[in-house]
């Protein structure tokens, strides 16, 4: 991969777009096919691993046009097919080729609250990108229109206008709405019921909304400015939002129907609670959950060294568990905190790795050193209880399992150590049982999840849920889709009242 400066892409693509524009007759598909699918600006690798600064640039205004060109407009539309929320994916790339981009982002907007943060950490290449006629007729998935990259376009150019403004709020109705949790299904419904002059109240249980785009994604992949800027629309439109408020221990959810007048409650809590190996170890100076590791390093700042006051574990060699997301922030957060090397061990092969493709890229290219087919058998400690190092058994792959992914087994007598001082676990979350604990009635699945039907409700009446907490781990934009579900069957029933 090449790193040109965003300058250097712009002129090329303002010089092929010139050469464009000069025919006479419309492209046809043919033509457009051939446009080269555009490069997403980047910082450096030696430069972006010693920072926290947003790794990708952003399409200037010629290669958007560019990009958004090689659309071919399909009658059938696939990639609205592939959107969980349903953008209207075609007409918004068609207004970014016309140079239309305030016509774009409202159409966006339609269907989406957050599309300056979806369309930077959304995996649109197996979501909307993935049944692209434009990747498929060049046998290519990475060859697909880039959806995600355009969407992002479309909204930094309207905040960057200062266009952007809050969505409109009908008279009010009287009704009341609680939504737990402040990730992205919570604003969706926040947005989505306030619209209709329903009062809501959002309840944080930390100190600064945000959920999950706040203390899970790191500074490099979305910068907290716009996630700030996307709380503060909530109360521009009159959402009250109250931080440092546990549902649960502060007031239960029943108090909050019965004893403070709620119409109906949305319960959009995330799944924090880490996940453990139980292995021999975990217990030692030195052993974190991406989840608190990352915490520190996103919510509390602890990368900031010079005005921060968090602390943060110094580690010199690092071992990430895992193959995700997660882990890939982990392990590329290391790196950029001070950590010399930084190892991510995983017990399958890179193809069954559940992260980004474009993920994994950053951080090989930053330096982690991936294992694969490998995994922890148990954490080695010193005589003060201090990680030391790890001992790690090899894998080979055999049968799929009910992932569809092939099963790791391990071969045996396949021991090897590790010196590492730091190890960070980031093989996924469950939901916070308290909730569950503190509310009778409500119908858990395995794992913890919340049951639900087709329209987010729970097994308790007025009471509806989405997003990770019924999900598991699942995406931003999933998580989106199930709360606009959940929103519009609010919406519904208090009309009906």
């Amino acid at each position: 991969m090449t790193y040109s400066n965003p300058e250097s892409l712009e002129r090329i693509a303002r010089e092929h777009l010139a050469e464009l524009e000069s025919r006479t007759e419309p492209l046809k598909p043919k033509e457009r096919l051939r446009i080269p699918p555009q490069v997403m600006p980047e910082q450096p690798p030696e430069e972006r691993r010693h920072n926290i600064r947003e790794v990708a640039l952003g399409y200037g205004p010629a290669q958007a046009r560019l990009e958004a060109l090689r659309c071919l407009q399909c009658k059938n539309a696939p990639c609205v097919e592939g959107c969980p929320v349903r953008i209207d994916i075609p007409s918004f790339i068609r207004a970014i080729a016309e140079n239309r981009p305030e016509e774009a982002i409202a159409i966006i907007k339609r269907n989406s609250i957050l599309p300056a943060i979806c369309g930077r950490v959304c995996p649109q290449e197996t979501q909307c990108q993935a049944p692209c006629t434009v990747g498929k007729s060049l046998k290519n998935i990475a060859a697909a229109v880039s959806i995600g990259r355009l969407e992002r376009y479309a909204a930094d150019w309207e905040r960057e206008m200062g266009r952007a403004k809050p969505p409109e709020v009908k008279p009010e109705t009287g009704r009341k709405v609680a939504v737990i949790g402040s990730g992205p299904a919570s604003i969706t419904v926040a947005a989505d019921v306030r619209r209709e002059g329903h009062a809501v109240t959002m309840f944080e249980a930390f100190h600064k909304p945000g959920g999950v785009l706040l203390y899970g994604i790191p500074e490099f992949r979305l910068p907290k400015r716009i996630v700030e800027e996307e709380i503060e629309t909530l109360r521009k439109m009159g959402v009250e939002i109250r931080t440092n408020f546990v549902v649960g221990r502060t007031r239960t959810l029943n108090d909050l129907l019965e004893k403070d007048g709620y119409d109906a409650v949305f319960i959009g809590a995330g799944a924090g609670l880490p996940k453990f190996m139980n292995i021999e170890g975990e217990n030692l100076v030195g052993v974190f959950s991406a989840n608190e590791y990352l915490t520190r390093a996103n919510l509390m700042r602890a990368y900031d060294r010079e005005r921060a006051r968090t602390p943060i574990y110094p580690s010199r060699k690092v071992a990430v568990l895992g193959g995700g997301n997660v882990a890939m922030d982990a392990a590329r957060m290391a790196l950029r905190i001070g950590a010399a090397e930084v190892h991510l061990i995983y017990r399958r092969t890179e193809a069954e790795m559940p992260a980004r493709v474009e993920e994994v890229a950053h951080a090989k290219e930053e330096g982690v050193q991936f294992h694969l087919l490998q995994n922890a058998k148990r954490i080695l400690g010193d005589e003060y209880g201090r990680v030391r190092g790890i001992e790690l058994l090899r894998y080979e792959l055999g049968e799929p399992d009910d992932s569809g992914r092939r099963r790791p087994v391990v071969i045996p007598e396949s021991e090897l150590v590790m010196e590492v001082d730091t190890v960070i676990v980031a093989i996924g979350n469950e939901p916070n049982p308290l909730i569950r604990q503190t509310t009778p009635g409500l119908q858990i699945a395995r794992g913890g999840t919340l049951v639900v039907d087709e329209d987010g409700r729970t097994s308790i009446p007025r009471v509806f849920a989405g997003g990770d907490i019924v999900l598991g781990a699942a995406t931003v934009i999933l998580a989106m889709g199930e709360g606009r579900r959940a929103a519009a069957a609010i919406n519904a029933m208090l009309a009906e009242k």
